[in-house]
């Protein structure tokens, strides 16, 4: 079982304590909920030391000018690639090393009792996975999987991190930063060296098994996810601002259903307007106090 460590509050935004009110109007939402679909967003995974991209003042978009990786970069340039490894190369000792934090914990505990009827997440960092979560899909997939766009073959990412050991054997760049997606900023003079294995099958491009920006969900897979969503009879957001539409339809389609939907995120999103209810505290201090 995971530890239920002290939060990591550096990329996570100043916010009251969970108000009393709110805490029992979340309590009512859930104990309401026998079949509860649940979506989470970067604001999850916070507080396990994972910055998000969004987030007043402490997001990469406020801190930064750095703009994640476009699905077509990635796949017709072989620099943007080699830039794209290089970097990940260094990030992944630290980002696949972070631990699911207490909000996690809850919502696997809340698939054990019966209470949760699917978890969907955005994120791309595995901590759900790590946490014990089993009736879950990885909308934006995994960084921990990686596949040949040529055949398909899949292999883990730490599987990948040893061919780069071995290809790269005198190669050091430090880090300066780390990003959500475990990129972390190193400069081109740092990059140009770094050597990039292709797939041990087919001699094709390896990416990560996540959905670059510019890129599409697969229609089987939001197929799938509006099932799981058409058996349940309450949604709740937990962590996203929801400005993706990969996962803000599945909320558009709760609200045609007119499901009861809670926010449980600090700061705005777009679901604030039609939501029965919004709440403005941290994940892993508020979902702990649901039982």
């Amino acid at each position: 079982s995971v530890s239920r460590t002290s939060p990591n509050l550096a990329f996570v935004p100043a916010c009251l304590p969970p108000d009393p009110v709110e805490v029992e109007e979340l309590q009512h939402f859930v104990s309401s909920s026998k079949r509860l679909f649940v979506m989470t967003g970067a604001g999850i995974s916070t507080e396990s030391g994972i910055p998000d991209y969004r987030s007043e003042g402490v997001g990469l978009y406020a801190r930064t000018d750095r703009r994640p990786i476009q699905h077509a970069e990635f796949v017709h340039c072989t620099s943007a690639r080699q830039r794209y490894w290089a970097r990940n190369f260094v990030g992944w000792p630290q980002f696949s090393s972070h631990q699911p934090n207490a909000a996690h914990l809850v919502l696997r505990d809340w698939e054990k009792l019966g209470k949760l009827h699917w978890l969907v997440t955005q994120n791309v960092d595995a901590l759900h996975t790590k946490a014990g979560s089993e009736r879950m899909t990885e909308l934006h997939g995994c960084m921990h999987r990686v596949f040949c766009l040529a055949c398909g073959d899949k292999m883990l990412r730490s599987e990948l991190q040893e061919h780069f050991e071995a290809l790269n054997p005198t190669w050091k760049a430090e880090a300066f930063g780390v990003a959500p997606d475990g990129d972390v900023f190193l400069t081109d003079e740092q990059v140009r060296n770094f050597q990039v294995p292709a797939c041990r099958k087919c001699g094709g491009i390896l990416k990560p098994d996540v959905t670059f920006f510019g890129d599409t969900v697969s229609q089987e897979k939001v197929n799938f996810v509006h099932q799981r969503l058409a058996e349940s009879d309450s949604m709740l957001v937990a962590g996203s601002s929801m400005q993706a539409y990969s996962g803000y339809r599945f909320a558009l389609a709760a609200r045609e259903k007119q499901l009861p939907i809670a926010i449980l995120n600090i700061g705005p999103t777009r679901l604030d307007h039609f939501a029965s209810l919004k709440l403005n505290s941290r994940c892993g201090e508020l979902l702990p106090l649901i039982v």
